[in-house]
Formats: C-alpha cells, sequence, structure tokens
C-alpha cells in the first residue's frame, strides 16, 4: 500500500455511487423478481461459460504471473474494502477492459493488452478500480437483465418498438453506471488527473503519441464541451450524438470526474465521513469508451 494513500474501510457503493447511477438502479430494481431470475438461472452457465472461455484464452494475473499488475489490483482491492477478483489480460488491439459478476461468485476482470501498452501504471490501477466499480456497485448483474429484457421484448407482438424504448433506457442507465465506476477510480487512485489522463488517451491516444497529450489542453477540452449544452440547441444535439452510446463521452466523464475530486463528497470519504449518493451533487448539463 502506497503510504499517501488512504483505505476506505468500510466503504459501501453508495457512498460514492453517482447520483443519476443511484437513481437509474433504483428503477431496475422495481422490476421485481427479474434480478433473482437472472442470477439464478442463467447465472450458473453464463458463469461457467465466460470463466472457462477466459482461462483458455487469456492470462491469469497472479503473484507469479505478472505480479506487478497482481499487486496494483491487491491495492486497488484493499482501499475500495472488496475482496480481490481474478485479473486476466488478454491479447487484443482495441483497447478496452470489462467486467463480469453475475452471481459474485467467480467475478472476473478482463484488460487488454493493447490498453496496457496505452497507459502508465498509475493510469492502469484507475481501468482496474474502474472495473472493480462495477463490481462493487452490483452493475454486472443489472447489465444482463438488461439485454434478456431487450431480447424477450423483441419476441412480443410489437416488440420492435417495445425493444427499443428498452434500449434507450437501458444504454442511459448504463451511461449513468459508468459515473460511478470512474468515482471508484478516483478513490483508488486518489489522484482525478490520473483519472482524467486515462479519458483522454481512450479519446485520443496511442502508444507513440501518449506521452505527448496536455491534460490540462484536454481539460479544457472538456470545459468548452461543457458550455455548448447553454443552448437548447447544443442541449439536443448532445442527447442525439450520445443516445446509443454505452459510455458518456469522455470529456464528459473527465469533466465529472474534475469535478468530483475537488468536492466535499470526494474529501468526506478520504477524510472517513460517509456521504451518499443522495446528498451529491447531481451532475448538471448534456449527455448526451473502458
Amino acid at each position: 500500500m502506497s503510504p499517501f494513500k488512504i483505505p476506505l474501510l468500510g466503504l459501501k457503493a453508495d457512498h460514492f455511487r453517482h447520483p443519476l447511477d443511484l437513481e437509474a438502479t433504483a428503477s431496475l430494481k422495481q422490476l421485481a423478481g427479474l434480478d433473482v431470475l437472472v442470477r439464478n438461472l442463467l447465472g450458473p452457465v453464463a458463469e461457467q461459460y465466460f470463466y472457462l472461455e477466459n482461462i483458455a484464452a487469456s492470462v491469469l494475473v497472479s503473484d507469479r504471473q505478472l505480479p506487478d499488475l497482481h499487486n496494483l489490483l491487491l491495492e486497488a482491492c484493499k482501499i475500495l474494502d472488496l475482496d480481490p477478483p481474478q485479473l486476466y489480460v488478454r491479447q487484443h488491439p482495441a483497447p478496452n477492459a470489462y467486467t463480469f459478476a453475475m452471481r459474485g461468485k467467480q467475478p472476473f476482470i478482463v484488460v487488454h493488452t493493447s490498453l496496457l501498452d496505452l497507459l502508465t501504471p498509475e493510469e492502469i490501477q484507475a481501468v482496474i478500480a474502474h472495473e472493480l466499480g462495477h463490481l462493487k456497485c452490483e452493475h454486472g448483474v443489472y447489465l444482463t437483465l438488461a439485454n434478456i429484457l431487450v431480447l424477450a421484448a423483441g419476441q412480443l407482438p410489437g416488440g420492435a418498438s417495445v425493444a427499443q424504448s428498452l434500449q434507450m433506457q437501458i444504454m442511459e442507465w448504463v451511461r449513468c453506471a459508468e459515473f460511478s465506476c470512474d468515482r471508484a477510480a478516483l478513490l483508488a487512485t486518489q489522484n482525478p488527473r490520473v483519472v482524467a489522463s486515462v479519458l483522454m488517451k481512450l479519446a485520443g491516444g496511442s502508444p507513440t503519441l501518449a506521452s505527448k497529450l496536455n491534460l490540462d489542453a484536454f481539460l479544457a477540452q472538456a470545459r468548452a464541451y461543457d458550455a455548448i449544452s447553454k443552448d437548447q440547441i447544443g442541449e439536443l444535439l448532445k442527447q442525439a450524438m450520445t443516445a446509443q452510446l454505452s459510455h458518456p463521452v469522455p470529456v464528459l466523464r473527465a469533466r465529472e470526474i474534475d469535478r468530483w475530486g475537488s468536492s466535499q463528497a470526494y474529501q468526506s470519504l478520504l477524510e472517513g465521513r460517509s456521504v451518499g449518493a443522495g446528498q451529491q451533487e447531481a451532475v448538471k448539463g448534456g449527455w448526451r469508451n473502458w
């Protein structure tokens, strides 16, 4: 554990969950019984399939395999007060990371090699912690549930229009969830610039360009994006551009994490004083990849 980082013992998801995520997740929980259905029926098969697929085609990180990555995982888990999941590294040209956790028995994180090539060790830990945020908030079950609802709606009379409506609602929820996971990344790294730098590199980085990018200029770009929503036309354009995206645009995520990193809610968590998501200020401005 870095001597400069504060372990957040007793941390709960709702201590850092973004208000939009809190609201969207509460709406999903009102669909009584469906989360249990996904966990108990689909869960066992899906878990076994993806576990076998990953263990066959990826490298499992451990104290004997890529120990530096293993240590980044263990430190992030200690800070976020979370049991360590398995971590896999997978050869893939598209920079990405993802999490699978259906029933909580065998959660795992996968990070693509191209993303590792793009980032510093601190930034890699931010990515790992972002994925840990999905586990802490139990997003995996609801992501699966959302997919099932869309598929089922497509089989019903008039299902195409129902599926389209559900898809819009689901993508909105997914984007809300990403804000919470960015906050988990900040809590683990305890440096807003590290998280913002990951987002900058995802937006326009490459192994040859990464070291030349200017984070302050990127944050200024994020503020310029924010300013566009000051009129109704700008807001409508943002919503139209991002309605089908699975993630908020990188500049919006960077602006949000920069803002939350200077908030009293964030400082209170570091000082051991819990602040519930309902007390935090909701994001204002347009929505409208990790």
